[in-house]
């Protein structure tokens, strides 16, 4: 199924002669296509006044930076790449995002011949282009508010490492975006492309095997120490039958009375005797 898919895409590639205008969701074409640009380095990229959006002066082509992607018009046709040299894939024209549209005439290094008449501090006239089906579903694209426009996204500079032969294949590109370049879109189609291309899924697993070494923590248990020092609450139940204790002495003074009783029944006893003997001895006198 795979290699039956494969076969398709390329087929659709040789038959549009690598423009490719097979368009899925929103407009980003797959596969990604050559459209002859090669630039050796990366390029020059200037802001455009007024606009969230960079140009590159120096390239020979209406080579433009928006929103984290690299977009160009080439053969009455729009591609983004978030590499500086493709590969590109074709965006329908209802998904071009309107700030890219709305940059003006002078800034396309390589503009199409019918530009020719049109104010070059104005956008390009697109809807005059394009027909009035695509200008009644944009009305009012060149019209909007210049002081709440977005503020311009960073430029991917560690592309820069990369120049000529160190450029990395298709499949590296997405691991060495999402490590390098963090920046999160705010077009729809550019979000359609990073999740297609996966370059925000690999910028995101860092921080996961950090949230599964927190089970370290969960030895928190320790408290049994506490329990082992319970046996000393059990140990005070004992002194609760010592209050029985103070009974002892009532059962002692009776017997502390007979003793008196005794000794004194015993002083009497003796003292009779004594008088005996004296009565006795005035007998014998």
């Amino acid at each position: 199924m795979r290699d039956l898919f494969i076969a398709i895409c390329l087929a659709c590639v040789a038959a549009a002669s690598a423009v490719a205008q097979v368009s899925i969701g929103i407009g980003v074409s797959l596969p990604g296509v050559q459209i002859g640009i090669n630039l050796p380095a990366y390029p020059n990229l200037v802001p455009v006044p007024g606009y969230p959006v960079y140009y590159a002066p120096q390239a020979r082509a209406n080579y433009f930076f928006y929103d984290g992607m690299y977009w160009v018009f080439q053969n009455d046709n729009w591609y983004a790449s978030s590499w500086y040299n493709g590969p590109w894939w074709a965006v329908d024209i209802d998904a071009v995002p309107l700030f890219v549209l709305r940059v003006p005439v002078r800034y396309y290094r390589q503009p199409p011949p019918y530009f020719q008449g049109w104010q070059r501090e104005q956008p390009p006239r697109w809807g005059e282009h394009w027909g009035n089906d695509w200008d009644t579903r944009h009305r009012g694209w060149d019209q909007w508010d210049r002081r709440a426009a977005p503020a311009r996204a960073p430029l991917p500079t560690f592309q820069r490492q990369y120049p000529g032969t160190r450029y990395p294949g298709v499949e590296q590109q997405p691991q060495l975006q999402g490590r390098n370049y963090r920046y999160e879109p705010r077009e729809p189609v550019v979000r359609q492309h990073y999740e297609v291309q996966g370059a925000r899924p690999a910028a995101t697993p860092p921080p996961r095997p950090q949230q599964q070494a927190r089970p370290p923590a969960q030895q928190q248990p320790r408290p049994p120490a506490p329990q082992h020092a319970r046996p000393p609450v059990q140990q005070q139940d004992r002194p609760a039958a010592q209050p029985d204790r103070p009974a002892q002495p009532r059962d002692q003074t009776p017997p502390g009375k007979a003793k008196g009783h005794d000794d004194q029944g015993r002083d009497k006893g003796d003292n009779r005797g004594q008088g005996q003997d004296r009565g006795r001895d005035k007998r014998g006198d």
